[in-house]
């Protein structure tokens, strides 16, 4: 029997599912249905037993507990969740930090452990920070602050862990968790889930999901495995949350009836980050903790006016990255470091050079002889492996295989170019200099409407790990100019010989054109990924352009 036939799936389907590795009839069912029993065993987490039973006797014995974020969407969504989880145990008292990124940086800092130990707190619990924090954790040791450490980032190579109280990390030397691709406040909902359980109170889990899948979604961690379960679980009835924070969010964010992992990267997520960005991550927590909706709606106009501010200066500070790139174009790897750069978006920045040169980057923004940076990868070269050949250059450093951050001294830069260049000429080679577009499948246009985009509906949440499938449409024409809208995107009209038109949409193609020009009545062929347009009470396909080539 045919896979379609035995899946009773349209042939489409049945082609993305064998090429995305699901050939089998369990292995597609399980990937088409994810279920709550598709969540991993907590205790299998090493460490994750000891830090169990720590918190509990805390909240038994009365103890104060603070809870330590990272300032971006996934640290902000874990101390949320790990405040609640605390809350529901019962803990008389708990608070939580969250570092100024500009005065504190990233990770564990002893002055704010100081003030803690100062206000009677004995245990500390991080989220999505702290596996290398050594100094920090061995100044609680000696204080009488216990220390546990929940992170999903690597551990040092020479040192390994810190010595904490317990770790639990997916990603430390000996853990044998199934699935290393939690997010930091997947983590988090892994001891939460445990810490629930050992007290009775295991049905209060599921309320979690929805703020476990929207920082998942926006650390882009791979949306396979546990994640695809935990990701779809909480997208399910998110738009129903009784969270007033996420109501009024969502609200803002024009987010009102259908949510997707897509909502989440392009609408919620960069609004949430834009507070770590600018300075304000203190109000995330704040917004998802509020018990009255008008404080909620206040806080989340807030984090929209933050977002608009970064994006202008995300704008500015990217504009002079390129500018600082203009000479360095033949290099495999790019640095560049400017006086001043605002340290929110530099990230960001590092991320749209990445993608238009197509090299590793680094931004460093220049501050009292010091170099704050974040580095963006490419495919099939790991960054974190490439700091680690000099780590005698940084400050401090961290990060993983496609992203990292970075404090250095102004005068070590240019050696830290020099040495990221040749280690670059000698594991990037050939094509890997050449972004490679990846189509699943090949699409006549007779086949392109609104059915098409309801089948592939069926392989949501697409992300990192499990993309929206590209599919590639020859014969096409342009049928008049393309329109140029707000500088940078294109709009254009196309049809095929039978007469069928079909809109699309290339978003940043005036840039991607690349000094291209698209002729009216040129036959040309396009990688796209197809969805729904709804305006105004209608709907119709859209053809969102990846590539376009003529002839």
């Amino acid at each position: 029997m045919a896979f379609k036939e035995l899946l009773n799936v349209p042939p489409i389907t049945a082609a993305l599912l064998i090429a995305r590795g699901f050939d089998t009839e369990e292995k597609a069912y399980k990937f088409l249905n994810p279920q709550m029993s598709d969540l991993h065993e907590p205790t299998l987490l090493k460490g994750l037993n000891e830090a169990v039973e720590r918190i509990l006797k805390a909240v038994d014995d009365g103890e104060k507990v603070l809870i330590w974020g990272d300032y971006d969407v996934d640290g902000t969504t874990g101390t949320t969740l790990l405040r609640k989880t605390l809350k529901i145990l019962g803990a008389k008292e708990t608070s939580y930090y969250i570092p100024n990124r500009f005065t504190e940086g990233y990770g564990i800092n002893i002055p704010a452990l100081e003030k803690a130990r100062a206000d009677g707190f004995t245990l500390a619990i991080s989220v999505d920070c702290g596996i290398r924090s050594f100094e920090p954790v061995e100044w609680a040791n000696a204080n009488g602050l216990d220390f546990i450490i929940t992170d999903h980032h690597i551990s040092d190579p020479v040192r390994g862990n810190p010595p904490a109280y317990a770790v639990v990390n997916p990603n430390q030397p000996g853990c044998e968790y199934p699935d290393k691709n939690l997010a930091g406040v997947g983590v988090a909902f892994k001891l939460a889930h445990a810490l629930l359980r050992a007290r009775g109170k295991e049905d209060e889990l599921a309320d979690f999901l929805k703020i476990t899948a929207i920082g998942t979604i926006a650390d882009i961690m791979q949306l396979t495995g546990e994640n695809r379960a935990i990701v779809t679980l909480g997208l399910r009835d998110l738009p129903k949350t009784k969270n007033l924070g996420l109501r009024a969010l969502m609200e803002v964010a024009d987010c009102r009836s259908e949510m997707t992992s897509m909502h989440i990267g392009f609408r919620i997520a960069p609004r949430i980050n834009a507070a770590g960005r600018m300075d304000v991550a203190k109000q995330v927590v704040e917004l998802l903790e509020a018990e009255d909706f008008m404080e909620a709606r206040q806080l989340a106009e807030t984090l929209d006016t933050r977002n608009r501010e970064r994006q202008e200066m995300q704008r500015r500070i990217t504009e002079m990255a390129f500018l600082e790139t203009e000479n360095i174009t033949q290099q495999n790897f790019v640095v560049v470091a400017g006086e001043g750069w605002h340290r929110g978006v530099i990230g960001l920045a590092a991320s749209k050079i990445a993608e238009r040169l197509y090299r590793p980057t680094i931004v460093l923004s220049l501050e009292d002889g010091y170099g704050h940076g974040s580095a963006r990868s490419i495919a099939n070269y790991h960054l974190l492996n490439a700091l680690e050949t000099c780590p005698e250059l940084f400050e401090q450093f961290g990060g993983h295989a496609a992203a990292a951050g970075m404090k250095i001294k102004v005068e070590n830069i240019d050696k830290l170019r020099e040495i990221l260049c040749d280690h670059a000429r000698e594991f990037i080679i050939g094509d890997d200099l050449i972004p490679e577009i990846k189509i699943d499948a090949v699409i006549r246009p007779e086949t392109l409407d609104l059915k098409l985009v309801e089948e592939l509906s069926k392989f949501e949440p697409f992300g990192a790990g499990n993309p929206k499938p590209v599919f590639l449409t020859k014969d096409l024409y342009l049928t008049g100019d393309p329109f140029v809208m707000k500088e940078k995107h294109l709009k254009m009209y196309l049809s095929d010989d039978g007469g069928r038109r079909f809109e699309a949409v290339w978003w940043d193609g005036a840039d991607k054109l690349k000094g291209r020009t698209l002729k009216p009545k040129s036959r040309i062929e396009i990688a796209y990924t197809a969805e729904a347009n709804s305006w105004q009470g209608n709907t119709r396909l859209q053809l969102v352009i990846e590539d376009i080539r003529e002839g």
